[in-house]
């Protein structure tokens, strides 16, 4: 393999990292519109412009996105990011409609706090990707669970949770599997 091969292939897999798959069009913009139930914040943000990242949208979004509970925040996976306007355009919902949070990033503090709570049962898991920023639990009004579910299965981004009891879908960019 010659230098020049070697350094393309780099130069090629690192913006095949730098930024969440699908790629986005030259001309559009990635937009999240998201309202925490428990303290009703709301961030209306675009995150991703033109092939790059818009650093306030993403700033915006990890505030919002942050543990409601300790205020503690994370950098949000990008790639749940761009899951969640997959999910939403899948669904033909505007960009500017609110996806309802019930659960973005959650600290290592909260997240046994939940376990010892509710005991092994409760859904939480040890080792949650919400730990990591790679997971939301989302409701969005007028869109039933059901196809809410089957929208995000269909993408098959990652982890599809549904809880139907509880009203919600977990959504994470994990390992394809479903519960």
């Amino acid at each position: 393999m010659t230098r020049r091969a070697l350094i393309g292939g780099a130069i090629a897999g690192s913006a095949a990292l730098a930024f969440p798959l699908p790629a986005m069009a030259a001309h559009s913009e990635w937009r999240l519109a998201i309202r925490n139930v428990h303290n009703n914040e709301s961030v209306d943000a675009v995150f991703a412009r033109a092939g790059s990242f818009v650093p306030e949208g993403l700033a915006e979004l990890n505030h919002g996105l942050r543990d409601w509970r300790t205020g503690k925040s994370i950098g949000m996976d990008r790639k749940l990011l761009a899951l969640l306007v997959q999910l939403r355009e899948k669904l033909e919902i505007r960009g500017n409609r609110k996806i309802d949070l019930i659960s973005g990033y959650r600290s290592p503090e909260t997240n046994a706090a939940l376990r010892a709570k509710g005991g092994e049962h409760t859904g939480v898991a040890s080792q949650s990707q919400h730990m990591l920023g790679k997971a939301t639990d989302i409701m969005i009004p007028g869109v039933s669970l059901d196809r809410l579910r089957g929208a995000a299965l269909a993408l098959g981004g990652g982890g599809v949770g549904y809880y139907p009891r509880d009203g919600f879908v977990h959504v994470d960019t994990g390992r394809v599997r479903h519960w």
